[in-house]
């Protein structure tokens, strides 16, 4: 096996924030020690808009980790970014957000105005917890003027310690019942947000990390990256066993200490082989090697799955169905 570590194979991560280097208000455990043993630059990736990226990094110190403005990536920024491609330097822009928004479209350049009959040439959407009808108001009339219109993210829910409350894709949907438009989509799993965090350090060959398969993954696929997905967050290896082809992870690993491991050890596709067959659209598995075990067996599982197209697996007995439901797969 090589001796090229995961962490040596790339020139960047880009790196999630709820599900992968936080849970709620704490750290996981571990997570801050492997970004630095790394020694890669670290870029930190969130769909949040409605907090600055200075803020960002601020809660993060708090946590143990090294970071700085400078190394945040939200998609409001990202959104930012993307709007050169579709206005001029010094443009008029309407943002339907956060007032960290229209600082960030500021310090770019642009001029915020806060009406529809300011004729914006653009319209930016971010989530905010103060946002009114009359924001959304200004918005629709300035979109149905036919001008750009770029969302930070369409995230439909925002969670909170009180559960899942409205997100920006919830807003996006009442402007587009509203406008019968769609907007450009900066964040996951969109690849806007990502190529702007890679090009934030000059990455040629970054790594994705994220825990979740419709945001971190999907966009990396989106990209054109690599992707490690850690089982600290929603999605678990069952969900990447059945995710289609967009969604599916390079690697797979239970947390960021895979950076420190030889690259085939989380690598998907060069898991052991295993002798399986598909009869009815199950899969059903060979005899499954005893040193086979938790993340190492998924990785495995996961590998037969995809070649042969199918999501399900057949029930291998007591003492192997009780390895697969370890491994926190589902049999049958």
């Amino acid at each position: 096996m090589s001796t090229t570590t995961l962490a040596d194979s790339h020139d960047a991560l880009l790196v999630d924030l709820d599900g992968t280097l936080i849970r709620g208000p704490e750290p996981i455990p571990g997570a801050a020690e492997a970004l630095e043993r790394s020694g890669l630059p670290v870029v930190y990736v969130t769909n949040n808009a409605s907090r600055a990226p200075a803020d960002t990094a601020a809660h993060l110190r708090d946590l143990g980790f090294t970071a700085r403005a400078s190394d945040v990536m939200t998609s409001a920024q990202a959104a930012v970014v993307m709007l050169s491609d579709h206005v001029a330097p010094g443009a008029k822009v309407l943002v339907v957000g956060h007032d960290s928004f229209r600082d960030l479209a500021r310090e770019a350049g642009y001029e915020v105005v806060l009406s529809a009959d300011d004729r914006p040439e653009a319209v930016l959407q971010g989530l905010s917890r103060q946002l009114t009808w009359g924001d959304l108001a200004e918005g629709c009339l300035a979109i149905r003027q036919g001008v750009p219109w770029v969302a930070s993210n369409t995230d439909t829910t925002l969670p909170t310690e009180r559960g899942l409350l409205p997100g920006n894709g919830s807003l996006v949907a009442a402007l587009r019942a509203a406008t019968d438009r769609d907007p450009v989509v900066a964040g996951k799993p969109a690849a806007g947000v990502l190529r702007a965090a890679a090009d934030l350090v000059g990455a040629k060959r970054p790594l994705v990390v994220g825990d979740r398969l419709d945001t971190d993954i999907e966009g990396a696929v989106a990209a054109g990256m690599p992707a490690l997905m850690v089982l600290t967050g929603v999605h678990g290896t069952a969900d990447l066993l059945a995710a289609p082809e967009h969604r599916r992870a390079t690697h797979l690993a239970r947390d960021l200490s895979a950076l420190a491991l030889p690259a085939e050890r989380s690598h998907i596709t060069s898991a052991p082989d295993l002798e399986s067959r598909v009869l009815d659209g199950v899969l059903h598995l060979g005899a499954i090697p005893d040193a086979l075990h938790g993340v190492d067996l998924a990785r495995v599982v996961i590998r037969q799955a995809w070649r042969h197209g199918v999501g399900t697996i057949g029930d291998p007995g007591p003492a192997a169905r009780s390895r697969l439901v370890e491994a926190g797969l589902v049999v049958g």
